[in-house]
């Protein structure tokens, strides 16, 4: 299968902290290291793992930090045609403060992400596609907006599935002004704040009767440790997470590879119910290794822990 793939790559900074400082007060990380992350580059590496061909739409500065956010993409096989590089802006990088008991924090700077530019966007790339993936940060606003809102119109031109993946970034920056933008999604992938934030509810079945009222048909949201919840009209089910023998160190980039795997289950042929099933497994691998795409996850990972149904 042909995945079209836009969203960010960036340099994740990593930092694993006993806690996270407060305003003004200086601490030792226990380690520290840096990666290749970014949604879209996480996504688009999964999927090349997972054996399938794919092109991703992401811009990169013309800078050093390039070869670091890029290590994955160019080893897996994603194809170079979407990539960009900016003479001005720097490549994006994100700073990641996490700590033993799960608590995060962040600091994104989208870089020369945000001036993807649309004139370069090739519709016969699209249309010889057989699904789309969307990372929400692309719908952000300017220049990569316009690419990702191109890129859509085309996708749904060709009646190609489209997979938008929200993330706390995105919804953050644009909150519920991006529920206009995702609802045409084929399938939505977003976690529980997430939902809320951009369907202003304060429960989930009230969030998912707004979508539903709009047009939103499949949803799946990530719920951590307890799995993933499976929404359609028809049914709503909590897929629970994979148990497994490795410890879990690192959640970044753990939802982007749900993501991932997710389409990838789907495009094989799976039920929406199985496709979480595999997703839960993919996200659950990712975070036994440091940094969003250091796991290697195989298609023959998910057929050794996910118990057909």
């Amino acid at each position: 299968m042909k995945f079209f793939v836009i969203g960010d790559v960036t340099v994740d900074h990593l930092y694993f902290l006993n806690h996270i400082p407060s305003p003004g007060e200086e601490v030792q990380p226990i380690r520290s290291t840096m990666q290749p992350g970014g949604a879209g580059g996480t996504i688009a590496v999964t999927l090349a793992r997972l054996g399938h061909e794919v092109i991703l739409a992401a811009r990169v500065g013309n800078d050093p930090f390039a070869d670091v956010a890029l290590r994955y993409v160019r080893s897996s096989g994603v194809a170079a045609s979407g990539l960009q590089v900016d003479s001005e802006a720097l490549t994006s990088t994100i700073t990641v403060m996490q700590t033993p008991d799960g608590q995060r924090a962040m600091i994104a700077s989208g870089g020369a992400n945000r001036n993807l530019d649309a004139a370069k966007l090739k519709k016969k790339e699209v249309e010889t596609a057989d699904a789309v993936i969307v990372s929400a940060y692309s719908l952000i606003g300017g220049a990569q907006r316009e690419y990702a809102v191109k890129l859509m119109g085309y996708a749904k031109k060709a009646e190609l599935p489209i997979f938008i993946d929200l993330g706390a970034g995105a919804v953050g920056a644009a909150g519920s002004k991006l529920l206009d933008s995702v609802i045409g999604a084929d399938y939505l992938l977003l976690n529980q704040r997430e939902l809320l934030a951009i369907t202003e509810q304060d429960n989930i079945s009230d969030a998912l009767e707004g979508l539903y009222d709009r047009g939103t048909r499949k949803v799946v949201i990530k719920v951590g440790a307890m799995g993933s919840i499976v929404w359609t009209p028809e049914h709503t089910e909590l897929i629970e997470a994979v148990p497994l023998e490795e410890d879990i160190v690192d959640s970044t980039g753990a939802g982007d590879t749900f993501t991932a795997a997710f389409a990838h289950a789907i495009l094989s042929g799976q039920s929406v119910v199985a496709s979480a099933r595999a997703a839960n497994a993919a996200g659950a691998l990712a975070a036994t290794q440091v940094g969003a795409q250091t796991r290697n996850i195989t298609v023959q990972d998910l057929e050794r822990i996910v118990q057909p149904v």
